[in-house]
């Protein structure tokens, strides 16, 4: 079933994508921030898939490069950089509100207060980490999807060459920042983790692509 589940989830992930790219700019960006905030959230979910242990978070993580890369070729550089400056608010408030959430004594009556705990009482340090690796790999990824640009004019292949690239990145750093300590292997972790993200990639990179066409004029 969750083989199925993640090409289904990769397919959501994309018709999501078209949605936010018809609808402009700033649905880009919101989608590109609670991107983010999901892959943090949803990081803390471990699954077996295709005989392998990983995250529930990769297709978030992808998939916001993915927004972030469309919305620099459509709206500039700095529609990028602003955008992701309203990430890192996003995850920032993510970060603060869910601590608060959990300081609130619960009543007799409540019931959920242990669920919260365990998903959100491990979010600080991943989160921090996160923060660092996603600014990090951001920046990164607009300069070098910028300097692609000058060497190549298909969108769909410079969307694979910086996915590729920057998403490497991403593994290494967040599982040495975020996981050390935590995983009995962290190099099977960075390893199953990108394999992942490649099957992603290569999936969705040149259906992004197409995208462009479809918000085009939208664009103009």
């Amino acid at each position: 079933m969750n083989e199925i589940l993640f090409f289904a989830h990769i397919l959501f992930i994309l018709l999501f994508l078209a949605f936010a790219v018809r609808l402009g700019q700033g649905a880009l960006t919101v989608y590109i921030g609670l991107s983010a905030v999901l892959a943090n959230l949803f990081v803390v979910k471990q699954m077996t898939l295709f005989g392998f242990q990983v995250t529930c978070s990769d297709v978030f993580a992808v998939g916001g490069i993915l927004a972030l890369n469309l919305l620099q070729d459509l709206y500039g550089k700095e529609a990028a950089r602003r955008s992701i400056r309203a990430s890192l608010f996003a995850m920032i408030l993510f970060v603060v509100m869910s601590q608060m959430h959990l300081f609130y004594t619960p009543s007799a009556f409540d019931q959920t207060q242990s669920a919260y705990a365990a998903i959100l009482g491990q979010t600080p340090r991943i989160v921090v980490a996160s923060l660092i690796v996603y600014y990090i790999v951001q920046r990164i990824d607009v300069l070098f999807f910028a300097f692609l640009k000058r060497f190549i004019q298909n969108l769909g292949t410079r969307l694979l060459f910086s996915l590729l690239v920057n998403q490497a990145l991403d593994t290494i750093l967040f599982s040495f920042l975020g996981l050390y300590g935590l995983v009995a292997s962290l190099f099977d972790i960075i390893i199953v983790s990108y394999i992942v993200k490649c099957t992603i990639i290569a999936s969705s990179s040149y259906i992004a692509g197409l995208l462009k066409r479809y918000a085009w004029r939208e664009a103009v």
